[in-house]
């Protein structure tokens, strides 16, 4: 098993006890260091054997929201049942993501607005229509090489920014939305994305124009098209952001631009 996966069963254990506990025991306060398992050339036969007695996490779902093996559709299932936080008692419908199964980029955005809140999609308004045009300037499109989804699936009263209880009540189906949709790179929308995913205190301003790293996938922040529709004088330098994702994606992906369809 490989250490992420690791990581991410823990993690999904120590979310459903604390959901079931109402508090985070003492024996999830100190995340362990993982490491890779070791096979030496195992036979199939052998290795067969060892996929099938490793424990399945499947009976978790229904407490910790989702599991290294899951799918976008049962965690989307997950999500909708989810009553972990307050937020579920607000909402309309939750907001799992969208976009193609398979991309070569995901988008991280903060949290659902009112229409994300009413149609159950992310970046469906203003913010929605800027962001697609942000992408298609750089050849990615939701209906044909991109996902986008929130930190957070449901909205926060008047789009408040998350708390951090909110956004780790979320974050075990944010990390196994990632190991299954398997993106070349992550584009990050905001503070509260970069935050949350990449364990930063820093903002948009100190982590732009650079490439962090998540689970060994490359990782650009640039700012929220939210916050661009409010400081149109920003745009430029989103701009700057979006070309120096492109020069990095085509290292990855050189022929990611021939699945784009504006």
């Amino acid at each position: 098993m490989k250490k992420e996966e690791k990581s991410l069963i823990f993690d999904l254990l120590k979310t459903a006890s604390a959901s079931v506990n109402g508090f985070t025991q003492r024996d999830f306060l100190d995340t362990p260091v993982f490491s890779d398992d070791v096979t030496e050339n195992a036979p199939d036969s052998i290795q067969d054997a060892q996929d099938s007695s490793q424990p399945s996490v499947t009976g978790l779902n229904a407490s910790a929201g989702a599991s290294a093996g899951a799918s976008l559709e049962s965690i989307s299932a997950q999500i909708a049942q989810c009553t972990r936080c307050s937020l579920s008692k607000s909402r309309h419908n939750t907001v799992p993501g969208t976009g193609v199964s398979n991309p070569v980029v995901l988008v991280i955005g903060e949290a659902p607005g009112y229409e994300e809140d009413m149609q159950g999609l992310p970046f469906v308004g203003p913010a929605g229509q800027l962001l697609d045009k942000m992408l298609a300037a750089i050849q990615l499109s939701r209906t044909s090489n991109t996902y986008i989804l929130n930190i957070l699936k449901c909205r926060p009263p008047q789009n408040r920014t998350p708390y951090p209880e909110e956004a780790e009540a979320c974050s075990s189906f944010l990390k196994a939305q990632i190991a299954v949709l398997k993106p070349k790179m992550i584009l990050c929308a905001g503070s509260t994305a970069a935050k949350n995913l990449l364990n930063t205190a820093l903002g948009v301003t100190r982590l732009r124009q650079q490439i962090h790293e998540y689970a060994k996938i490359p990782v650009c922040v640039t700012y929220h098209p939210s916050y661009l529709l409010q400081h149109k004088e920003f745009k430029a330098q989103a701009w700057d952001d979006l070309k120096m994702f492109r020069e990095q994606l085509l290292k990855i992906a050189p022929d990611f631009q021939q699945s784009f369809r504006g």
